[in-house]
């Protein structure tokens, strides 16, 4: 259990919170949310004893381990996989050291045999004999396969270092687990198997993520950083967010008997009750969900832009068909023999093991890039508009600010200061906001100014490499409705799971094998359909 008291967090030039007083009991996966900025990050390192807190403190159960994921892909290049995943467990792997040292020394002592004997004790005490067959059974659930646990981790790819530091983190079955953003460059089995594992982990968890299906999957109650603030409330993202909204329309509807608010709250509850998830943590959460009261849910602080994309024109009868696309970077296939046909209204999702593929893909889409062979070809009434995985090349003049910069884009008729200043208000940029020099912007400062430029160009096909990169869970929460809403088509790509399910009906794997191209199929039909997965296999 990690108990918080009385604690603040102040910097020089802004406090964070103040007057925090939580409790994080085991059997419970914490969600930490809040707007990018609110502290999120800073919490979880104060909680892991790497800040501490301008007052107050934090205390842990006696003889509770501490485990967190580490964020330094290179931290451990010279250390084999296997080692690297036992770290996770520091003293056991300390006391393994220390006993391999003692056994390798030429003139092993009758005192050196007294220490070995403690060590053996120590060792056998963590489960120490277990220690490499539960890191071997995590890795290769992780899908590490046994010939790489000799490895060094320099050997590995950035998507298999990620697996391994995660393995890392779960290793020796922590009291407390600390994860920030741990589903970042997972593919969709190995975020549905950290799912099932934490929905079945009988002690503390606590996580940052901006993955809402990962959040409602996994999270019996959310912690929501926000007013300078911190609070528990039970329950996931979803119920976090529907039940802050029926806060806010309850007291916004003064006039209504106490009774009839109980008995909306109740409605609420059932509904969300019958749709709670992974069977565990259900039944947990189902038992906290029947006690709450009008005085446990509260309306939220945050703000979300306000995201339409309306066509200017409607499409015809052909949208783009791709036919035998390939492509090489630096010697190296990245697409092969690629051939699919989006239609009109359709909204396709393109996936990928490796983000590379997609992003070339969306580049020879866009114009960006020439296949080396095979063709693209648009109807004649498509008018694209394109937002980039990386989108720093767009804000790399310091002549502009927000306001000037989005005026190049603006049509004639909405060119002027009170419309673009009305316009970028929607998008969170209020009063002096809009005069911020672009260069200085954030990473979601930056994304909301490309949603606000696509939404200005009318058009009527949206080509967005990952759209919802450095975006807080309001902004993509807004984007997605905004996609779903809209009347004409959409070709992406993506890694949050709910986004692709909500606006997908139409998608596509690549890979420098080929693809398997599925229209008028969801993202979790295509994921749970074992002959497409048996295709999908023999790409990779």
């Amino acid at each position: 259990m990690i108990t918080v008291n009385d604690m603040s967090m102040q910097f020089s030039d802004r406090k964070l919170y103040s007057d925090v007083n939580l409790k994080f009991t085991p059997g419970n996966c914490y969600g930490i949310i809040g707007a990018n900025g609110a502290g999120k990050s800073t919490f979880l390192k104060i909680l892991e004893g790497k800040l501490q807190p301008t007052s107050g403190n934090v205390s842990i159960s006696p003889n509770e381990r501490m485990s967190s994921l580490n964020q330094d892909h290179y931290a451990f290049e010279e250390f084999t996989v296997m080692n690297t995943v036992i770290q996770g467990y520091k003293k056991l792997y300390e006391v393994m050291q220390a006993k391999d040292a003692l056994y390798a020394k030429a003139d092993f002592t009758e005192e050196d045999g007294m220490k070995a004997a403690n060590l053996e004790a120590e060792f056998a005490e963590m489960d120490g004999w277990n220690a490499e067959a539960e890191a071997s059974q995590l890795l290769q659930q992780l899908g590490i396969d046994e010939s790489l646990h000799d490895s060094k981790m320099s050997e590995l790819t950035e998507g298999q270092r990620i697996k391994v530091l995660l393995g890392q983190a779960l290793f020796g079955k922590p009291d407390i687990l600390i994860l920030d953003e741990p589903t970042n460059g997972l593919d969709p089995k190995s975020i549905s198997w950290l799912e099932d594992f934490l929905a079945d982990f009988p002690n503390t968890v606590i996580v940052v993520s901006h993955d809402r299906h990962f959040l409602n999957s996994v999270c019996t109650m959310m912690c929501d950083v926000d007013f300078g603030k911190i609070e528990l409330f039970v329950g996931n993202y979803d119920f976090w967010m529907e039940s802050s909204a029926l806060a806010k329309r309850l007291r916004e509807n003064a006039n209504a008997k106490k009774e009839e608010q109980i008995k909306e709250l109740q409605e609420f509850v059932a509904r969300f009750s019958a749709n709670a998830s992974k069977s565990k943590q259900a039944t947990s959460r189902k038992k906290q969900l029947d006690k709450i009261t009008l005085d446990d849910i509260k309306p939220s602080s945050r703000k979300y832009p306000f995201i339409r994309f309306e066509p200017a024109r409607e499409l015809g009868n052909d949208l783009v068909r791709v036919d035998k696309v390939s492509k090489s970077i630096d010697g190296v296939k990245i697409l092969d023999n690629i051939t699919f046909t989006v239609r009109p209204g359709e909204k396709a999702a393109i996936l990928s093991q490796n983000d590379l593929a997609t992003t070339v893909l969306m580049q020879i889409l866009a114009g960006e890039m020439e296949p080396d062979s095979g063709s693209v070809t648009w109807g004649q009434t498509t008018e694209r508009s394109y937002i980039p995985r990386d989108i720093n090349s767009y804000f790399e003049d310091d002549r502009f600010d927000i306001l000037e910069w989005l005026r190049q884009y603006a049509p004639k008729e909405e060119s002027d200061n009170t419309f673009l200043r009305g316009f970028l208000g929607k998008m969170l940029f209020s009063g002096e906001d809009v005069l911020k020099n672009v260069t200085k912007l954030s990473g979601g400062e930056k994304v909301r100014c490309m949603i606000s430029k696509t939404m200005l160009s009318k058009a009527n096909v949206l080509i967005l490499d990952d759209p919802t990169n450095h975006l807080d869970l309001e902004s993509i929460t807004a984007l997605n409705e905004g996609l779903t809403s809209y009347k004409s088509s959409i070709i992406m790509t993506s890694h949050d799971h709910e986004f692709i399910q909500t606006i997908a009906d139409h998608i596509i794997e690549v890979s420098d094998k080929g693809s398997v191209d599925r229209a008028e199929t969801t993202y979790d039909e295509f994921l749970n359909h074992d002959a497409i997965q048996e295709q999908v296999s023999k790409l990779y």
